[in-house]
């Protein structure tokens, strides 16, 4: 079990200390606003009031112990102090959420591990789905490459990974199928025949899933 700090309990900040729990994990969530906390406090390891622009405040709170901190406020200033505070303390890995490239850039200059656009995100992913209905969900991993669930091409049912010669032919790789029955195959090989229905997890570049997405 990993311990998370998720400082900011906005609707971003609130979803993902949630979710982690849910998922086992220890969590502390952090705010400077009762009401925000308290939306959470049931569903959270531990739900405390504090600045967290306050150096004092996250040493009391042994903020050095924690494995991940994820700092999802609003605001541009005090996410950069928060996140270099978190730096400083030691904390191993450091998420930050950025409102604009300029303040992505500041973040990443501090030394932050994961810089995320969360309102970016949602909106690359269903600009995707809109535009592509055999998209399912789409994760851009980095400007230049993505991870996108698909439907399999109709033309690509009943033929094997070999035949297809994906990678080659595609310039992707295919990292799991999912069977019409639920089934997965996370490590699939070249004699694997694609069916009607499965649905496809694959990595490539944002040029190459591009011509995948319109197959």
């Amino acid at each position: 079990m990993r311990q998370f700090v998720v400082i900011g309990m906005g609707r971003f900040g609130s979803a993902v200390a949630t979710a982690l729990y849910d998922l086992g994990n220890d969590v502390l969530a952090l705010d400077n606003v009762e009401s925000r906390l308290d939306r959470v406090s049931e569903r959270v390891t531990h739900a405390v009031q504090a600045d967290a622009t306050d150096e004092a405040a996250l040493q009391a709170l042994g903020l050095s112990n924690f494995d991940v901190a994820i700092i999802a406020t609003g605001n541009v200033e005090a996410t950069t102090l928060i996140s270099l505070l978190c730096k400083d303390m030691g904390v191993p890995l450091v998420i930050s959420k950025a409102t604009s490239e300029l303040h992505a850039k500041a973040l990443r200059k501090i030394g932050v591990d994961k810089v995320i656009f969360p309102e970016k995100d949602m909106g690359v992913r269903l600009a995707h789905s809109l535009v592509s209905t055999n998209v399912l969900d789409y994760i851009e991993i980095s400007p230049d490459y993505s991870l996108v669930e698909i439907t399999a091409p109709d033309k690509w049912a009943n033929r094997s990974l070999l035949e297809l010669n994906v990678r080659s032919e595609y310039g992707i790789n295919i990292l799991a199928i999912k069977s019409g029955d639920g089934s997965i195959n996370v490590s699939p090989r070249s004699s694997n025949v694609i069916r009607v229905g499965d649905t496809l997890v694959v990595v490539g570049s944002n040029v190459d899933i591009h011509r995948l997405e319109s197959k």
